[in-house]
């Protein structure tokens, strides 16, 4: 390889694994004065990423499955926005349980899709490949099914959980952030319990869970939910369900 091919690969992948703390902070300061903007979320992701992406893509290579499914390059969206398919399936099935999630919170993939691209989608995707643009499109849309899957809620404690869950599934130095900022909050302000018991609770199911990029869940939504989780090994959130139980006002109290 010359010198200058060489130094052109170094400034891309240097720009590949760059990071903007800065502006990393700064949307961390807005989530914190209001944690309903979920833009802020993904600016923090954004600004911190690196290269996680092509990380994701390099692991999803390495399997026949993530190959298939590059290959193939479903659209997830359009089956989990279908909410008359979705109520047709059978009950307690996946697609169903996701149904009754998104039905109960107002939500759709489409509202994701809404928070997430507050730029351009030419400037977000600046770079990428088709199958880097495929990926990071997938693992945000599949951002409620996660929550179906593991058995978490949408309150503050079960989106920290999940997200727990997902960094350790999916690297990611933005998410791992937010994490270690709401950790520390919830230490100070609710110290009653420790949020830690359930953070690294979300990040051993997800170690004994197989990765959700590499399904295609497309051909799962018609199965029962119980028997996906138990193929796949979906571990209860245990700790998360007898905190709702025993204490539900710690889910939200920081």
């Amino acid at each position: 390889m010359s010198i200058a091919r060489r130094l052109k690969s170094l400034k891309k992948s240097w720009i590949r694994n760059q990071i903007k703390p800065f502006a990393a902070w700064r949307a961390m300061r807005e989530l914190l004065r209001n944690p309903d903007d979920t833009t802020q979320v993904f600016h923090i992701i954004e600004a911190l990423k690196g290269d996680s992406l092509g990380a994701a893509l390099r692991r999803l290579r390495t399997s026949g499955r993530g190959r298939a499914l590059l290959k193939k390059k479903p659209n997830i969206v359009s089956a989990l926005n279908d909410r008359e398919a979705l109520l047709g399936l059978p009950a307690g099935s996946v697609g169903r349980a996701y149904y009754d999630f998104v039905h109960a919170e107002e939500l759709s993939a489409d509202g994701l899709i809404a928070s997430s691209e507050t730029a351009s989608r030419e400037e977000l995707y600046k770079g990428l490949s088709a199958d880097e643009a495929w990926l990071a499109d997938r693992l945000r849309d599949i951002h409620d099914l996660q929550h179906v899957m593991t058995g978490y809620g949408r309150d503050p404690i079960g989106e920290l959980s999940l997200l727990s869950f997902m960094t350790t599934q999916t690297p990611n130095r933005g998410i791992r952030f937010i994490i270690w900022m709401a950790k520390w909050k919830y230490l100070r302000e609710v110290p009653q319990f420790d949020v830690r018991d359930l953070i690294n609770e979300g990040a051993h199911i997800a170690q004994r869970a197989q990765w959700m990029a590499e399904i295609e869940w497309e051909q799962r939504l018609a199965e029962p939910l119980e028997q996906v989780r138990k193929e796949l090994g979906f571990e209860p959130p245990e700790s998360y369900w007898r905190l709702r139980e025993q204490a539900p006002e710690l889910l939200a109290a920081a």
